[in-house]
């Protein structure tokens, strides 16, 4: 059975890295963008990072600029906007297509663990699937679903 540690990914560094890193922890894999409506979420997923880092979680950010081109400039800018803005200091990866010819195979495989209300696509910015301890994608959210109410079930996940 294929797990997100089964996937490769570009870091923000350009290089390529395993998920498999990342095996034991619980995650929560989000497609963000810095111009975005929903872009004021990054402060509660730093939050949520802040809160539940130290037990075994983690937040793997994905910019994509598929929806409005809504995540403009390379990944150092959009690094330095979320820093700056934000104060982020979760994992974050380099911008990648999440639907379409040339999406991204984590996403492929993401979407087609968990559909939307409309289906497998990505909609929008900020929808974000939650991951267990064993790799497996466990829910999807919206973009309209703010972190603080995903920390119930980060909480269930990491006391699994």
């Amino acid at each position: 059975m294929t797990t997100v540690y089964d996937f490769k990914v570009k870091n923000d560094q350009g290089e390529m890295v395993s998920l498999e890193k990342y095996k034991g922890k619980v995650l929560l894999i989000v497609n963000t963008a810095t111009k975005c409506g929903f872009t004021p979420q990054y402060e509660g997923l730093e939050e949520l990072y802040e809160k539940y880092k130290d037990r075994g979680f983690e937040i793997l950010d994905f910019p994509s600029n598929q929806f409005g081109a809504q995540a403009p400039g390379d990944i150092e800018e959009i690094n330095g906007f979320c820093e700056l803005n934000f104060g982020t200091s979760f994992d974050r990866f380099d911008k990648i297509d999440v639907n379409g010819d040339n999406e991204d195979p984590l996403y492929t495989f993401l979407k087609s663990q968990k559909s939307g209300l409309a289906g497998p696509a990505i909609k929008w910015n900020f929808t974000k699937f939650l991951i267990d301890k064993n790799g497996n994608v466990v829910k999807r959210y919206g973009s309209a679903k703010k972190p603080k109410n995903i920390a119930k079930d980060i909480e269930e996940e990491l006391n699994a």
